[in-house]
């Protein structure tokens, strides 16, 4: 989860940034986050979101939106690549939406693990997600770090990192 939250650090959504990282058979195979598609400006860059804009309706958000979420990004980079993801898990900062948790199924993803819920203001549309990948059969856990993991982790963006310990 905290290379996911590593791979959030570089998106370039101003509205919530978010990472994806998959691993199968205990090696990454791929990390993702939610970005503008290449040759697409950047939110970040041009300060403002472009799909709010457009001022279309928050239910519409996934169709207007330019840039694609984490779990995309990292599903689309393996296939790319032509890396099979049959079996893996997927680490999300965010839990999925549902046209991510259906690129999930149809890419072989059998487990996935998430760490915030999304608040979503249209509740309606955005509750399914969980059926779709139960019905698939893919596991789905919450996994909240604790204080001591974060801790250790930002004990390694030190500058002494690499030092010789002994």
């Amino acid at each position: 989860m905290m290379l996911a939250k590593l791979a959030a650090s570089r998106s370039t959504c101003l509205s919530r940034p978010t990472g994806a990282v998959v691993v199968k058979d205990r090696q990454v195979v791929a990390s993702g986050y939610n970005g503008s598609l290449p040759g697409q400006a950047h939110c970040i860059d041009e300060g403002v979101c472009f799909r709010r804009t457009l001022q279309w309706p928050e239910a519409m958000k996934y169709d207007m939106c330019r840039s694609a979420h984490a779990e995309a990004n990292a599903i689309s980079l393996a296939a790319k690549k032509g890396v099979s993801l049959e079996g893996a898990s997927i680490y999300c900062t965010l839990e999925p939406c549902i046209t991510c948790a259906k690129l999930i199924v149809m890419s072989g993803i059998t487990r996935v693990i998430y760490e915030y819920p999304y608040d979503s203001p249209v509740p309606e549309r955005d509750r399914y997600w969980k059926e779709v990948l139960a019905s698939s059969h893919t596991q789905v856990d919450r996994l909240e770090l604790d204080d001591d993991t974060v801790k250790y982790a930002l004990s390694f963006f030190k500058p002494d990192t690499s030092k010789r310990r002994l």
